[in-house]
């Protein structure tokens, strides 16, 4: 099982902090916060800089700590901000499939990520090299995620509705 939630942690978290080292630095082909944010400004978040760092910082500050085994449920919680709001804002009008740019990465991701905030982060973690195990007690786990899915819902209340393309 710890072996599993390793493999899990690493693959998930690492693909997230890269996604996010994208929008904050345009690593690995990324855009940077100027680029990302000019696409968030599309999508209604405004400033789009500020929301683009948001998610930026969510994505590579989640991603890290999941992959660490760092604060129990506090990096898949962050992951699962982020993806809630990337479902809804961009991928939802699409469908499932990854393919059609849909719901399906977002949502294998938060799966992922809800899976190892309950799972826990096992015993190859820096939770239990530095002795933290309360942060991933069932309660705490799912006052955590509770937590970010209301960051998640003020985030998308906070949108404004992107200006309608101009008639040709």
């Amino acid at each position: 099982m710890d072996t599993g939630l390793l493999i899990a942690r690493l693959i998930l978290g690492f693909g997230l902090a890269a996604h996010g080292a994208q929008k904050l630095f345009g690593w690995f082909g990324g855009y940077g916060l100027k680029g990302t944010g000019g696409f968030f400004e599309g999508l209604g978040f405004r400033p789009g800089a500020l929301f683009a760092a948001a998610a930026g910082l969510g994505e590579f500050g989640g991603g890290l700590l999941t992959a660490a085994g760092l604060f129990g449920p506090v990096g898949p919680a962050l992951i699962v901000v982020v993806m809630l709001v990337a479902m809804v804002t961009v991928h939802w009008r699409n469908g499932f499939f990854s393919s059609k740019n849909g719901i399906e990465l977002g949502l294998m991701n938060t799966a992922g990520a809800l899976a190892i905030a309950f799972a826990g982060p096992g015993a190859f973690s820096l939770d239990r090299v530095v002795r933290i195990s309360q942060l991933s007690q069932p309660s705490t786990t799912w006052l955590v995620i509770a937590a970010a899915v209301v960051v998640a819902i003020v985030n998308l209340a906070v949108r404004r509705r992107p200006a309608p393309a101009p008639a040709s």
